[in-house]
């Protein structure tokens, strides 16, 4: 049985790819495919060895666009553009149940994402929700050095007008729930790809400087956010 810790919820910071839309998306499996693409071409090598370098190197970096920017890549924008081409949002489906699920939610609501603003744009106007998000902040609003960097979240935190102590981050990367934990911050993971379930009390794997711990919970999906809130307020 989990334990739930009392804390007054005062904002909300999403993730956005796989977070607000499920990984079994079409738009995940084209982001990759595209993604993949940008490093074989940089890299000169096939798709099938662009997949093992990215794989052996991607854990020492936030993002594949860091990674490739510390091998030389120059061009990020046209990395952007290619990976986040205009018609992307013909991959996602609607989800008709996502709007009033998130307007239930009377908290104040903004997206922190490490892809660029005009991705998170399209991505939330196809799902018919842009209006219910004070704000967005993008990896260029982090210059280029996003999740789970602790200025990232720094930027997120000041841009919704919360601290680490009221606003909950959600998110379907451990390794960017971690970061956010290891400020002290309490985090929502999204999913059950990151391995075995956490409890709240589970040790951060992202080495931080908080004074005190945060807390990270598992949640299947994103409809399962507002009880979690419900639990965490007690």
């Amino acid at each position: 049985m989990l334990y739930y810790y009392s804390m007054k919820i005062e904002h909300l910071i999403f993730d956005l790819d796989n977070t607000l839309y499920p990984a079994t998306a079409a738009m995940d499996a084209g982001i990759t495919q595209r993604m993949m693409e940008c490093v074989a071409s940089f890299f000169k090598v096939s798709m099938e060895e662009a997949a093992e370098i990215r794989k052996a190197n991607i854990k020492k970096f936030s993002t594949t666009l860091e990674w490739l920017r510390s091998e030389g890549l120059k061009d990020v924008e046209g990395f952007f553009a290619h990976v986040h081409p205009e018609n992307e949002a013909d991959e996602l489906e609607e989800d008709k149940n996502l709007r009033p699920f998130l307007e239930s939610i009377k908290l104040p609501k903004i997206i922190c994402t490490n892809a660029p603003r005009e991705h998170a744009e399209r991505v939330l106007n196809k799902l018919k929700i842009r209006d219910l998000f004070d704000s967005i902040c993008d990896i260029r609003d982090f210059n280029l050095q996003g999740k789970p960097y602790a200025s990232a979240f720094e930027t997120a935190l000041k841009l919704c007008g919360g601290n680490i102590d009221n606003t909950l981050f959600i998110d379907d990367m451990q390794k960017y729930t971690d970061g956010y934990a290891a400020m002290g911050g309490t985090a929502a993971l999204v999913g059950d790809k990151n391995g075995k379930p956490l409890t709240p009390d589970a040790s951060s794997a992202f080495k931080g400087t908080a004074p005190h711990p945060g807390k990270t919970y598992r949640i299947k999906n994103v409809y399962e956010l507002k009880d979690l809130i419900t639990k965490i307020e007690g």
